[in-house]
This record gives C-alpha cells, structure tokens and sequence, in this order.
C-alpha cells in the first residue's frame, strides 16, 4: 500500500546548500511542484532566482544560530532539507563544522520557531554504517560504526535530527544515501575526477593529440550507487508523506546493488567513446581508509516513502558524461553490450 502525500504546491522550503549538487536538484524540483523555495548557499548567485524560488547568502558554517533563526523566521518554513555539508578536500574538524556542529545550531533555530513543529530532511550517508553488513545489504537497524572522518561527522548530525525528533522540537527524518552519481557531481569524487579526466581527454582528442592516461588509485570497492534525480524524488516523498510514518526514522536511499568500482569506471571510459589506458595504483600493505563493500536495503524507502530507484546506472554515467564531454564529441551509437549494472526496479514515483 502506497503512502499518501500531501500536496508540494504552496509549501515553504528552505534548502541548506541550495546551490550545491543536490541542493540545487531539489530547490528545482520543489519549485517545479508550487513550492516557494528558499536556496540558502554560502554566496547567492542571482542565476539561482527563477519563479518561485529566492536565493540567500549565508555562510552556514560560521553562522550563529541567531542569524539561522533569522532566515527560518523571513522563510517561515513548512520544511527544511538539510543538504549543506563537508566531504572533499576538508580535514575532520572541517567536517565536523559542517556535518554535526551546523546541525545542532539548525536544530536550536527551528525549536525556537513558533507555530507547528517544521519537517527536516536530513541527508545523511552510506558511510555512517561503516563496513556495514558483510554479505548482505545493511538495514537501517544495523549499528553504525564508521571509519572516516566524513562518516563519524555525519552520524554525529544524524543523532543530533534523531535525538531532537524525540524531544518533539521537530519532524525529523534522515535519509542515508548511497553514493550518489549523475552530472555536476563534485571533481574530488571519483566519478568527478574520472568525468574532468574524460573531458580534457575528449579535447585533446579533438586537437590530434594523445590523452594522458587516467591513474587512479586501488579500485578494490564494491559500492552501492544512486541516481542524483533518484534522490530528488526521495527527498520529496520524505517532505510530503505524513509526519506519522517518518518522524524519528533513518531511511536508506540507494540501488540495494553493491557494484565494483573499477567495472564501473572502465563502463564510463567505453560509453564516453575514448581509447583511454586506466592505471591503478598499487595498494600498499595497511594503507585502506575505507571499507571493501557497501550495498543499502531499501526495502523501508519502499514501504514508508512509496519510493525506488528508477534510473539504471548507464543512465546516470551517460548524464555525467553529456556534462563534462564536448557537443561535438561523438559518442558511441549503439548500445555496448551489459550496461554497468541491472536497470533499477520498474515502478512510479509518488
């Protein structure tokens, strides 16, 4: 039975890293829908204004949680989604400035809003649970144990939305995503770093010249991978179904498929069309940050948000790769054999 939801239209939504990979698809979407939507960013770029939709520059790092009470009091939100944070290229007090510290300072702003309590959608990550379950997708009754500074930061923010829902100063609902894919995704990703490497490749590729091969680390992970607008439409069933069946819940977002990544690469490499060597670099004895396998069970996105993935993983390769790839660059014409993985289930989005 499909949950019902109520209408996006003439909702107030305030989205944290509103201009940010995620943050700007959902801001998108929301107003697609009749939402007045709010984009808080560290610097609003006037692009960022369309119908519907107001921008607002506040570093959300360094704000104070008078200043974030401020913003919530002009937008006098119905719901929040918090997709602000720190992953790339940031050192642990980084991450937890902007992971766990900036949550707790949004969760004193939106206590201290009058009138009904405001629905917020965290986003959390994959990389909270650790290593996860070890030949099976990992439920969300499975006790989190991370071992990067990003996962640790993130747990921390999601307590902090769980612990906050129990005291009825908000309906919180954290969604822990898998790794999330599709074009605009950040350069220190992988996926970022292998589309720059694939777009100054295709140019020197135009100009006769031989592109430089693409040295990666170790690919020795197996990991589950969603779609950017697989997401977006999670994010709007968590907005909108009632208040009773997500309130205080952790809800898994991904494919419940644990891909190996260096398939999944070589995938990239052949539907970009380039002849392109991949190294990997040695993996030196004790040097693994990270765990070797994660793969989500959705099965409570499915039941609580009538929600699953639609997007198979092509789809969103061939998305990023139409971002980063010249126009005039040609891409293969027919299809290449097995696509990097299964489609996603077949169903309807709420």
């Amino acid at each position: 039975m499909r949950p019902e939801h109520r209408p996006v239209t003439g909702l107030s939504v305030v989205v944290l890293g509103g201009t940010g990979f995620l943050g700007r698809r959902i801001g998108a979407a929301c107003a697609a829908h009749g939402a007045r939507v709010h984009l808080v960013s560290r610097a609003a770029p006037a692009s960022a204004a369309a119908p519907g939709v107001s921008a607002v520059g506040l570093d959300l790092v360094t704000a104070s949680p008078r200043e974030i009470a401020e913003l919530f009091a002009a937008a006098r939100p119905d719901v929040v989604v918090n997709a602000a944070g720190r992953a790339w290229q940031a050192d642990e007090a980084q991450m937890a400035a902007g992971n766990a510290e900036l949550v707790e300072r949004v969760l004193t702003a939106l206590a201290g809003l009058p009138g009904p309590q405001v629905r917020l959608v965290q986003l959390g990550t994959v990389h909270e649970y650790g290593a996860g379950a070890p030949d099976a997708a990992t439920a969300e009754d499975h006790e989190p144990a991370p071992v990067t500074p990003y996962g640790r930061t993130k747990l921390l923010g999601t307590r902090a939305v769980l612990r906050a829902t129990g005291e009825r100063e908000v309906e919180g609902v954290v969604l822990r995503l898998a790794n999330v894919i599709g074009a605009g995704v950040p350069r220190g990703s992988l996926f970022g770093r292998v589309a720059a490497h694939l777009s100054e490749a295709a140019r020197a590729d135009a100009r006769g010249e031989k592109a430089a091969e693409l040295r990666l680390p170790a690919l020795r992970a197996a990991r589950d991978l969603v779609d950017a607008d697989d997401v977006t439409a999670a994010v709007l069933a968590a907005a909108t179904v009632p208040a009773a069946d997500v309130a205080g819940q952790v809800i898994n977002v991904g494919r419940g498929t644990a891909v190996p990544m260096r398939a999944l690469v070589d995938r990239m490499v052949e539907l970009s069309g380039l002849e392109l060597p991949v190294a990997e670099e040695a993996e030196r004895s004790g040097s693994r940050t990270d765990v070797p396998r994660q793969c989500l069970d959705i099965s409570r996105a499915r039941r609580l948000l009538g929600w699953t993935p639609l997007r198979g993983l092509d789809d969103s390769l061939r998305d990023l790769l139409a971002s980063v790839l010249p126009p005039e660059h040609p891409r293969p014409a027919t299809p290449l054999g097995i696509t990097a993985d299964a489609p996603a289930e077949e169903g309807k989005r709420p």
